[in-house]
């Protein structure tokens, strides 16, 4: 029950600072993200990649700071709760007009949460539900930039408006030939628009800022005709200039020549936005002063991606979180199914449980692991704030992390609770009764996931049909090579996955393989990839054992055909494609150049959509 009077005069100083707080929060992370430009125009791959980690520890450094000055000025966690009422009715008076006010009520649950006992988090002391509406905030003209630009382009000046649209970004660094690149994505957007009439509406809007990640930088818009939008994104790259013919030192004239600029690909329609902004990607840098808009715009172009998962990619994981927990609720209110121990093989460090009708699955550190995994509930954790903080270069999923959830007793089989209760008693606790007489199963640290296909069910299932069936064999030929596609992607991004069993890989529905077990995942910098020694004598030979002295970090890849190609036709595939996998010289090499300060390029589109081959354009 909301208070009758505003009468605290504590109240609004708390609520204020609160709001400061958030307010030096933003402006920290859209500094961060703005300076992502300069860092690519001087091809700062080294930098970028610093920033984007560093980034995501902005928020939790944020909410530490504010809810320390809280409680050092104003003795926060002693006020009463109405008090506490108050505050969060002068946070939302001060949220009128805000640009982030979603942002803004998710950092106050943060905070209060952080200072307030759990037994307190009440609808009344938080934000459960968004108080301030995010529709047509842009409406307000104190904002400084507009979301989107739209330019209204003919068939005859298309090229001309391309070229407009390309400079509006001003990027301090020359293109190689600009009238070319326009020329190739004025192509691609006719054949985007061949045959059709130009309607009235006839329009090309695109997101104000670039969308910076890794090595490239992202113009994101869409084509309205009518009652048609199609989605587009135009990926930058910076591109070497060849040296000219008869240069004496080719390698040094790369090095001292500057980059320049080139549009390497055109993508249309929403799955190629969905590859680019897949969970299993990095987080975007973009600079933006009102997040929802840049939101609904990106939704309008991929209806099937959740709100949260587009907050995630903007690197705004706080809200994303936010949202997701939200529609859990939501959904949890309005199915019926159970919580149950999730299919496929069980893991020896994790736990795995999910909802069949819903399209995650939950993951808990067990309490206790076989002889042969040595390692602790930290260092595991560690392994997931790793791939949280790393380039997963659409090979290992996004998690959500989450502490003390709770939900309804009911909705947990009976053999999930005994499972936790054997393997993770200490994540588990069980309420079991409240004022309706229900019981409550909190958990006190989960991971969550999307959903895929576990990779050996998705080879079982054409194993099972059979392999005469050519679409078995389709099957199987897909998924062996996307399975090494995936590996060689991770190996780019300086990632050794360590446990290699198809078990640990998943299909997403648009067929990409993604790993998901890190409980054993090193940098392959920190790795020592070796041959197998010759054995010394026939004794060696023969012998079942090991011969050979190996170090904690030594890895073998010759050893990895026993455990993953014992299927012929598994093999076959594997070998054709990536029989380099099983080569120490594969790993090594990639290991050199990166302790060498080399960036691999691992393209979100295929390479058939590019522009110009890789051969022709050298990214490094």
């Amino acid at each position: 029950m909301f208070p009758q009077t505003l009468d605290s005069t504590l109240a609004y100083d708390v609520a204020k600072a609160m709001m400061d707080g958030f307010n030096r929060h933003y402006r920290l992370f859209r500094t961060e993200s703005a300076r992502a430009k300069h860092r690519f125009e001087t091809a700062d791959w080294h930098g970028q990649q610093r920033a984007q980690r560093d980034r995501i520890e902005f928020y939790d450094l944020r909410v530490k700071e504010c809810s320390n000055r809280l409680e050092r000025e104003f003795k926060a966690g002693d006020q009463t709760m109405e008090v506490w009422q108050q505050i969060k009715l002068h946070y939302i008076g001060l949220l009128v007009d805000h640009h982030q006010p979603e942002l803004a009520e998710t950092f106050f649950n943060s905070v209060t949460t952080k200072i307030l006992h759990r037994s307190y988090f009440r609808n009344d002391f938080i934000f459960v539900r968004p108080a301030v509406s995010t529709e047509y905030i842009e409406n307000d003209e104190s904002a400084v930039h507009p979301t989107y630009i739209a330019y209204y382009p003919t068939r005859e000046n298309m090229g001309e408006v391309i070229t407009a649209m390309i400079n509006a970004f001003d990027l301090r660094c020359e293109f190689e030939d600009l009238p070319r690149d326009c020329g190739f994505v004025r192509t691609a957007m006719e054949q985007q628009i061949k045959d059709v009439r130009l309607r009235a509406n006839f329009q090309i809007q695109v997101l104000s800022g670039l969308f910076f990640r890794n090595k490239g930088a992202y113009i994101v818009g869409k084509i309205i005709n009518g009652f048609n939008e199609t989605p587009f994104a135009l990926p930058v790259l910076h591109k070497k200039p060849a040296a000219p013919t008869g240069t004496a030192g080719p390698a040094d004239y790369l090095k001292s020549t500057p980059s320049q600029l080139v549009i390497d690909a055109a993508l249309f329609g929403e799955d190629d936005l969905l590859l680019l902004f897949s969970f299993a990607r990095a987080y975007f840098m973009v600079d933006m002063e009102i997040p929802s808009a840049y939101v609904q715009f990106l939704r309008s172009m991929m209806p099937r991606k959740p709100r949260n998962e587009i907050y995630n990619a903007l690197g705004l994981a706080k809200q994303g979180k936010t949202l997701f927990y939200r529609d859990f609720l939501y959904h949890q209110r309005h199915s019926s199914d159970k919580f149950r121990i999730a299919p496929g093989i069980k893991g020896m460090v994790m736990l795995v449980f999910d909802l069949p009708s819903f399209p995650y699955v939950f993951k808990l550190i067990k309490d206790f692991y076989p002889p042969q995994k040595d390692t602790t509930r930290e260092q595991i954790m560690g392994k997931y704030l790793l791939v949280k903080q790393h380039d997963r270069v659409g090979r290992m999923a996004d998690t959500l992390e989450y502490s003390n959830v709770s939900f309804p007793r009911e909705r947990f089989d009976d053999e999930l609770i005994a499972e936790i209760e054997k393997f993770a008693p200490s994540q588990l606790e069980i309420n079991e009764r409240d004022d309706q007489g229900k019981s409550e199963v909190i958990i006190k640290h989960v991971y969550i996931e999307r959903r895929m296909i576990p990779l050996n069910i998705y080879l079982q299932e054409a194993f099972d049909t059979g392999l005469n069936d050519p679409l078995a064999l389709e099957q199987v030929e897909r998924a062996v090579i996307e399975y090494g596609n995936a590996i060689k992607d991770l190996v780019a991004a300086n990632i050794f996955p360590g446990d290699m069993l198809w078990k640990n890989f998943g299909i997403t529905r648009h067929g990409k393989v993604v790993f998901y077990d890190y409980d054993e995942i090193e940098y392959i910098t920190d790795c020592n990839f070796r041959r197998v020694p010759e054995p010394r004598n026939e004794e060696d030979e023969m012998s079942g054992e090991v011969w050979y002295s190996v170090g904690p970090k030594d890895v073998f890849p010759e050893t990895f055909g026993p455990f993953l190609l014992g299927n012929p036709a598994v093999r076959k595939v594997f070998m054709q494609h990536h029989a380099d996998l099983l080569e120490a010289a594969f790993w090594q090499g990639h290991k050199e150049r990166i302790l060498a300060g080399h960036v691999f390029d691992v393209f979100p589109y295929d390479q058939e959509k590019r522009f110009r081959t890789a051969s022709q354009t050298d990214l490094s």
